[in-house]
């Protein structure tokens, strides 16, 4: 049990430890101070974790904290992760810069941010995924700069949508390539705003119209032809628009409202982890929501610990870290994965219950929680869970995935649409994997092949891959899902009729003597009393007889015995019309 605050050597004497060991975990922190000097209780605790040792605050815990501890986890959860509407306050947006490779994307973003990472990176390519925050005008933007899209997709996978806007990266010189049409895809997978940045302007082969033309082609219509997309020309070399560039961003941003609230325990996700030598794991963590400090316990995925310091983008050590502030992380005990959410809590107890029930969900969603199959469709939408079909399709040559996509638009889609989130030529990718992952889409494969790489990736996220070789084959299994997940068409199929030829009466109860003209009628089936061939009564067979005998159905030329449920007004002459109503799959 510690005070709030604490001399140094007073903190030996309560840890039993050398006023050296002390003070040398303080330095390990990062802090130089004396003997007499005295530290929060946050200090103490992180070096009584240098040391081995667990800590409490003597003090009385606060109505929330008290309220957190005794909480069942539905209740603690909602302690700690709704924002209060009354304390949002307006946050920085948070862009992801997607594109082809070569097409200047860290070039562009280090020019934005004024500093140089390609020269330090091998091949000039980045090789990890890097958080970074820029101002303008007053205003902070944060910028994530990946791999590739796939490492974009992958988090959403994982339900880490921590983009706000996505700028799209296109090379003035070089046009819409592969990796930008899949961009593409992934960015309207993800529907975020998009804004194109026109890179490498300043270069003499610099052929704008032609790249608006094949974006328009793409279904990317930008603003000077009539569509909501904001394209701005950019040069990463000459920094020519990137003052633009950042307005517009802006501009985005301010559509959507991005608020957080500041004063509440901090919510974020993690970007990129990995084992550091001399430091441990280490986190890069984007913070969504309230304000992570120095000191503070998170819960990071199966992981928690406390953090023992934080870095921002500059390499600086700081105290604490807002909404939108990316921020290096030191203090988890395991790496954990990119995409993992990040809480701050209140203490240990709420972070094992926490990692518990983190756990428990994993082991129990993985089923639940992966792609659809083609053949589970129709059980989805049965559910009402489905009334969409969404596919990946990937083909051999460029004339055969317009011919595919053609006859695709073809197929009846009155009630489920058919929605193609990316269509491309080529083998399917680990890339297309992860897209399809993220959006519950099947993927269609068309004369080409599945590497071993993107295969073992379908199997972890049991995405369902469909290749097909000869094209009637593909249609019709995609049409099959299609009719399969409309609601079915409720068809009348009449019997047979009997002629009512005689009426008696048992108690209340009317007994009809028929003959049957047609078909058979059936014990239980659904009937109409049809009297001058207009319907008096719609309801059900009750009783059937041949003779004294109970009969199941009586066929055509075979006298019967009937009464008709909650119905005793039936006359000589009236006819019985038996049917059944069965639900039929719309071709």
């Amino acid at each position: 049990m510690l005070p709030r605050t604490i001399q140094v050597g007073e903190l030996a004497k309560a840890f039993d430890r050398s006023v050296v060991d002390v003070m040398q975990a303080l330095v390990n922190l990062g802090l130089m101070v004396t003997i007499n000097q005295t530290v929060d209780f946050d200090t103490a605790a992180l070096v009584a974790g240098e040391l081995g040792i667990e800590v409490m605050l003597e003090e009385q815990p606060t109505v929330a904290e008290a309220e957190a501890e005794e909480a069942t986890p539905a209740v603690r959860e909602a302690l700690w992760t709704d924002d209060d509407p009354s304390r949002l306050r307006e946050r920085a947006p948070v862009v992801t810069v997607l594109g082809h490779v070569d097409h200047g994307k860290t070039s562009l973003l280090d020019a934005v941010r004024q500093t140089n990472i390609t020269a330090r990176e091998s091949g000039g390519i980045t090789q990890h995924i890097g958080a970074y925050q820029v101002e303008h005008k007053g205003r902070k933007v944060t910028w994530i700069d990946t791999p590739g899209h796939q490492a974009f997709t992958a988090m959403r996978a994982r339900g880490a949508a921590v983009t706000d806007v996505a700028v799209l990266v296109v090379a003035a010189d070089d046009g819409v390539q592969p990796q930008t049409v899949e961009a593409i895809s992934h960015i309207r997978a993800a529907d975020v705003p998009m804004v194109v940045a026109l890179n490498k302007i300043d270069r003499a082969e610099a052929d704008p119209d032609r790249v608006k033309a094949q974006l328009a082609e793409q279904g990317v219509t930008i603003e000077e032809y009539g569509g909501d997309v904001p394209l701005v020309p950019v040069s990463a070399k000459t920094k020519q628009g990137l003052d633009d560039l950042l307005d517009v961003v802006l501009l985005v941003a301010d559509v959507r409202e991005l608020k957080a609230d500041p004063d509440r325990a901090a919510v974020g996700n993690v970007i990129e982890a990995h084992i550091e030598r001399g430091r441990g794991p280490v986190a890069t963590v984007l913070i969504r929501t309230g304000t992570l400090a120095r000191g503070d316990l998170v819960v990071a995925g199966t992981a928690y610990g406390r953090v023992r310091a934080m870095i921002d983008d500059r390499g600086k050590t700081i105290n604490k870290a807002e909404p939108s502030r990316p921020v290096e992380i030191l203090g988890l005990p395991d790496v954990p994965e990119a995409g993992d959410v990040v809480r701050a809590v209140p203490d240990e107890k709420t972070a094992k219950a926490a990692v518990e029930e983190e756990q428990r969900r994993r082991a129990e969603g993985v089923a639940g929680e992966r792609p659809a199959t083609l053949d589970e469709m129709f059980a989805q939408a049965k559910e009402g869970k489905a009334k969409e079909l969404k596919i990946v399709l990937k083909a051999d040559v460029q004339g055969s995935l317009e011919a595919i996509r053609g006859s695709l638009a073809k197929l009846p889609q009155e009630e489920v649409g058919l929605n193609v989130i990316h269509a491309a030529v080529g083998d399917i990718t680990e890339s297309d994997i992860t897209l399809a992952a993220a959006s519950n889409a099947v993927i269609i494969g068309f004369n080409n092949k599945l590497d071993a790489p993107a295969k073992r990736v379908a199997d972890q996220m049991q995405v369902d891959v469909r290749l097909y070789k000869v094209i009637y084959e593909l249609l019709d299994e995609v049409q099959k899902a299609l009719v399969g997940m409309l609601e079915p068409v409720m068809v009348e199929q009449v019997l047979g009729h009997a002629e009512v030829r005689q009426t008696f009466t048992s108690g209340k109860t009317t007994i009809a003597g028929c003959m049957v003209v047609d078909g058979l009628v059936r014990r239980g089936a659904q009937a109409r009393l049809l009297r001058g061939g207009a319907p008096v009564y719609d309801g059900r067979i009750g009783t059937l007889k041949r003779f004294k005998d109970d009969a199941r159905e009586v066929a055509a030329g075979l006298e019967c015995g009937l009464t008709l449920e909650g119905h005793n007004d039936v006359a000589t002459g009236d006819v019985v019309e038996a049917y059944a109503v069965q639900a039929k799959a719309r071709g």
